[in-house]
């Protein structure tokens, strides 16, 4: 049996990284209450019996992997217990470890299950499952079929539920067949390869790594290692926010995208915003109860030039959605194959940053007979740079958030502020949505404060009141040649650049001669025109060096705006 193309990108990364915990799926649960350990043992065993991706393991003959499906009786110990020994947080420890404990796609069964027994009517069941053989879309009929099969073995019963009309295998042959592509590439006449000149023209000309507020540096093989931080959108964003989607036409997940999209180019990320999503890829009622790797991440780009406003943004962003939607069937692997990106070991191609939207009606271990209390579960692996997961509950006003990022490049300050920063954008654009984006408030006031000052606070900050800002960046050039002065993109490039002051005081310098050797005299004005990169600051320190003023125009305004300051101006 061969692997779909997403189960064969992941069978891959373990061939280029090695056996990790990367790509797991964790549930946990406090269980309280009479447990019938040997009912829960039958009822996962069950479980794996009827969805066959949960017992499939994919060794490779040749270099070439296959579907292996292996037999019920072949299957080792599925529920292992273990007794809390009262440690310190102990609870958290055990679920992360639960979680990050390697699974070898060619060997391991993608499904394990832990018990914490704590007393004898409290337990903690944690549930992992490999990203292989399941999606976040697959905890309902996972969980769902766990809580049947534990009632009717509590019972002394086998599970009487009514046989799956497919099994992922079928699945994977069907699509196959149904698309058109074989291992190597699209049949030229199959519905993919028409999908393909859609995404071809979409993101002809897409940066190769999208500029971010990170910490450090991007390393050269990335460690994935990930943290966490929470946030809250509160019940009245979240009702304004349905209340502008209809308004619209569009869903809560656009108006979501339209504002981390207007965050990300807000904190530095340019005006070609490319964020990737995932979308459940469940094209037949048959794959609703079945446990499988279904999913596939569309790649959104979207256009922020001319300092729309919100409501125009979301605008734009339901064309690109829509279009994105309607062209979903190609996987992820073979777009990333046809458009041939410059592929680097330090980051993913065509996005570094996701967007989930869910609704976690079923995403819940419950058992009957036992109260369940929900245990947050997260492995500590980051795929993404930056993954933001908004989670709606059913009949609950208000959007949980969790934002996954690389601990590679963010300390968790800086994670928690972004996390922070997109409520406070969101809260202000669904109350005024006709407001420019860069009218948009992103600073808390403490925020505003530290970068701005207190009215109150009438002192000179530097010694000199008349000091110029070339005097003033000259000095801390001399007193700090060696400490990070600027980074940035790269103008030709687009690549992450860093500068100390030591270089950005001789490429401002040698700009600025450039500048005088053509004319440039103090008082005269000078437009840069160029996007937010790393020249650009050099430009407008060399202009500030030759004592003219600049004049920053942004190259993505429309034409007419930006002949209007060229005339008003007037400058050199």
């Amino acid at each position: 049996l061969p692997l779909s193309p997403a189960q064969r990108r992941l069978w891959f990364l373990q061939q280029l990284h090695g056996v990790g915990s990367d790509y797991t799926i964790p549930f946990a649960a406090r269980l309280t209450g009479p447990l019938d350990v040997a009912a829960l043992r039958a009822a996962v065993l069950d479980v794996m019996a009827r969805h066959e991706s949960l017992r499939t393991v994919f060794p490779a003959a040749d270099g070439q992997p296959r579907q292996h499906i292996v037999d019920v009786s072949d299957l080792p110990e599925p529920l292992t217990v273990t007794d809390a020994g009262g440690e310190a947080d102990e609870l958290r420890l055990y679920v992360e470890e639960m979680a990050r404990t390697p699974f070898d796609v060619e060997r391991d069964a993608p499904l394990r299950a832990g018990l914490l027994r704590l007393a004898v009517d409290q337990h903690v069941v944690v549930l992992v499952v490999h990203h292989i053989a399941a999606d976040q879309w697959s905890a309902r009929p996972l969980l769902t079929d766990l809580a049947t099969a534990y009632a009717a073995r509590t019972g002394g019963e086998a599970p009487a539920w009514p046989p799956l009309p497919v099994q992922y295998a079928d699945f994977t042959l069907w699509q196959r067949a149904t698309l058109g592509w074989d291992d190597d590439a699209p049949h030229p006449d199959g519905v993919v390869a028409a999908q393909l000149d859609h995404w071809r023209d979409a993101l002809r000309d897409l940066p190769a790594e999208l500029p971010l507020p990170a910490d450090r540096p991007r390393p050269p093989v990335p460690s994935h290692r990930g943290g966490f931080a929470r946030f809250t959108v509160p019940p009245a964003v979240h009702t304004a926010m349905r209340t502008l989607a209809r308004t619209e036409s569009t869903s809560l997940f656009m108006v979501a995208h339209a504002a981390l999209a207007a965050l990300l180019a807000r904190t530095g990320s340019g005006r070609d915003i490319v964020i990737g999503t995932p979308v459940a890829g469940r094209h037949d009622t048959a794959l609703d109860d079945l446990v499988g790797f279904f999913v596939n991440n569309l790649v959104l780009r979207t256009d922020l030039s001319g300092d729309p406003s919100f409501r125009d943004l979301l605008r734009r962003v339901r064309e690109t959605d829509l279009a994105a939607y309607a062209h979903a069937d190609v996987p992820f692997e073979h777009l990333v194959d046809a458009l041939a990106p410059h592929r680097s070991l330090s980051r993913h191609p065509l996005f570094q940053v996701m967007l989930a939207y869910e609704n976690r009606q079923a995403g819940e271990i419950g058992l009957p007979g036992l109260t369940t209390t929900t245990v947050p579960a997260f492995g500590r692996s980051a795929k993404f740079d930056l993954t933001f997961t908004l989670a709606e509950r059913d009949g609950a006003d208000g959007i949980e958030g969790v934002l996954e990022y690389a601990e590679d490049l963010f300390e968790p300050a800086t994670a928690q502020a972004l996390a922070d920063r997109l409520v406070r954008l969101l809260t202000e654009a669904v109350a005024a949505p006709t407001t420019p984006l860069h009218r948009l408030e992103i600073l808390s006031p403490d925020e505003r404060t530290a970068l701005l000052g207190r009215p109150e606070d009438t002192a000179v900050p530097h010694e000199d009141a008349t000091s110029t800002l070339p005097g003033l960046f000259a000095a801390a050039a001399a007193a700090h040649p060696d400490a990070p002065a600027l980074a940035g993109p790269d103008l030709a490039t687009g690549d992450r650049t860093e500068l100390d002051y030591r270089q950005l005081d001789i490429a401002a310098s040698a700009l600025a001669h450039d500048l005088i050797a053509h004319g440039v005299r103090p008082q005269d004005r000078v437009v840069v025109m160029l996007p937010r990169t790393v020249e650009a600051v050099v430009a407008l320190l060399a202009v500030a060096r030759t004592g003219a003023v600049y004049l920053p125009v942004d190259p993505d305004y429309p034409a007419e705006r930006i002949a209007h300051m060229l005339t008003d101006a007037a400058p050199a």
